[in-house]
């Protein structure tokens, strides 16, 4: 087969902005951090209608794709490289990582302190509302920003026949010559930094709470040695699953995470209150029904409570950054689906999983709370999410033993979504990369190399909260992405498939305007 190579631009200038840009923001730490601060609050409170319609538009447009005669076109020749639950698998383990571990606990505990809508604090309403937002924020239109550049990608792959997997191609149905100058690779390169700035708010995350359910389960002292033997074991695992390839790594180590995924949840759920954690879930669903075109667009300009900008919009703005990421991937591993079966995969899919590990963890942290069995609240304030989380779960019956169970989840839940990342970094810097081909195995591993020295020299200047509040910044120009990509696909459809409605000639109007404006 033929050798795939490097796209040296691409990878040179992505590898020089990111050495560049960390080293400027960490450097300046005391600075940057406000100045970021400041831009970041700025975005979530200026721009909050704009991510809001974005992320509702994005999922009506996803329904239309769906139910109309569009659903039935097939994604590349032949049968589905993938079994169903292989494939589900997949994408739900690249999309969560360990964030859905630390949030289906503390956030539920987040909104009963501090609920929406003017409720009062720590009140039997902000009790009903505490696993309702957690559905919202992690369901149906969080997956949507997954959903629309996936569908698009893997139709400019699979049947458009694209010569690369790179969101710059997957936008040739508007900027046609464009795509392969100065435009299209800084959307590459602007790509690469949104993935790597995602992956630091996973570390982020990940490694202060398996860190401190280690020192829980050996009585040892948090540290920064032990931060940084978590960051090598990571590694070690996702370099490894990442160096045997997409069939034989990926896929493996994906099937695995969701077997131990599934076995927690159920575990919790029998050892827990299980009728309070059906019922509060059952409640918390209808709720959510209820109000969900409320909590689509609830901006609170009037009493400007903060709510949505700090929970909401950051939700929609996080998920939009890492969006290019999860389309890559998910595109790549959807040969041979339908446009239908692909929306409605990652929808479902990533929504029932999410919306199980809130209904039973955020049941379970939810009825500690207020029965007063736990002061989850108290520990979450004193000490931090990582020490409440190891307070939540010991708990539960055999807690040695669960805490040994989750420090292995968590361990697999973050390499699979970054040895997906790592496939997906050195695709982006691939030149050409065909159906069959992946991306080379010095390439994949050097990008693990990378991400690993990266996170080892974040951390140990303090500086993983700014390349996190940066990734939530780069989500700005990625919804001039969502745009192109959108454009994109709809001009595709209606050349390949005479479409002829209003809106699509409409939309064609627009892109011709939008290339001789570039022009």
């Amino acid at each position: 087969m033929e050798k795939v190579k490097i796209d040296p631009i691409v990878f040179w200038s992505s590898l020089i902005v990111i050495v560049a840009a960390t080293l400027l923001l960490v450097l300046n730490r005391e600075t940057a951090e406000p100045a970021l601060d400041g831009l970041m609050t700025a975005i979530t409170f200026k721009l909050d209608w704009t991510f809001q319609f974005l992320t509702a538009g994005l999922f009506i447009l996803l329904v239309w794709l769906i139910f109309g005669r569009y659903g039935k076109i097939k994604l590349g020749e032949g049968k589905p490289e993938f079994s169903n639950f292989s494939w589900g698998a997949m994408l739900f383990c690249a999309g969560m990582g360990t964030s859905i571990m630390f949030w289906s606990i503390m956030e539920p505990i987040y909104y009963f302190t501090g609920p929406p809508f003017g409720i009062k604090p720590n009140s039997n309403e902000a009790a009903e509302w505490a696993v309702t937002y957690g559905l919202f924020h992690w369901g149906i239109l969080a997956w949507s920003l997954y959903a629309l550049p996936t569908v698009t990608i893997a139709y400019s792959f699979f049947v458009k026949k694209q010569s690369s997997l790179k969101i710059s191609t997957a936008c040739r149905g508007i900027l046609g010559k464009y795509t392969d100058g100065w435009v299209g690779k800084a959307i590459d390169i602007l790509v690469i930094w949104s993935l790597v700035g995602g992956l630091g708010t996973s570390l982020g995350l990940g490694v202060p709470m398996i860190s401190q359910v280690i020192g829980e389960i050996f009585g040892m002292e948090q540290s920064l040695k032990l931060s940084i033997i978590i960051i090598v074991i990571w590694t070690i695992i996702y370099c490894s699953s990442a160096y045997l390839g997409l069939y034989k790594g990926i896929r493996k180590l994906s099937d695995f995470n969701v077997y131990l995924a599934l076995a927690f949840a159920i575990f919790v759920l029998i050892a827990g209150p299980t009728l309070f954690i059906l019922s509060n879930f059952t409640n918390s669903f209808g709720l959510m029904l209820q109000n969900i075109v409320k909590m689509s667009f609830y901006t609170d300009p009037i009493n400007k409570s903060g709510f949505p900008q700090s929970w909401t919009v950051f939700y929609w703005a996080w998920f939009a950054a890492t969006s290019p990421f999860m389309g890559l991937f998910v595109a790549r591993i959807s040969k041979g689906r339908t446009i239908k079966e692909l929306i409605s995969a990652v929808l479902l899919w990533g929504t029932l999983g999410s919306w199980l590990y809130f209904a039973v963890f955020g049941g379970y942290s939810l009825h500690l709370q207020i029965n007063n069995i736990l002061p989850v609240t108290e520990i979450l304030d004193a000490q931090g999410g990582p020490a409440a989380i190891v307070e939540v779960l010991k708990t539960l019956p055999l807690s040695k033993f669960v805490l040994v169970f989750f420090v292995i989840l968590g361990f697999i839940f973050l390499a699979t979504s970054l040895d997906s990342a790592t496939y997906i970094l050195s695709a982006i810097a691939t030149k050409e990369l065909k159906e069959k081909q992946e991306p080379a195995r010095w390439h994949r591993l050097l990008w693990g190399a990378i991400l690993a020295v990266l996170a080892v020299a974040l951390l140990l200047i303090g500086g993983l909260r700014v390349i996190q509040t940066s990734a939530v910044i780069v989500s700005v120009p990625v919804i001039i992405i969502y745009l192109l990509l959108t454009f994109s696909l709809l001009r595709w459809l209606k050349q390949d498939y005479n479409l002829t409605s209003p809106l699509s000639v409409e939309m064609e109007k627009k892109v011709n305007d939008i290339n001789q404006h570039i022009g």
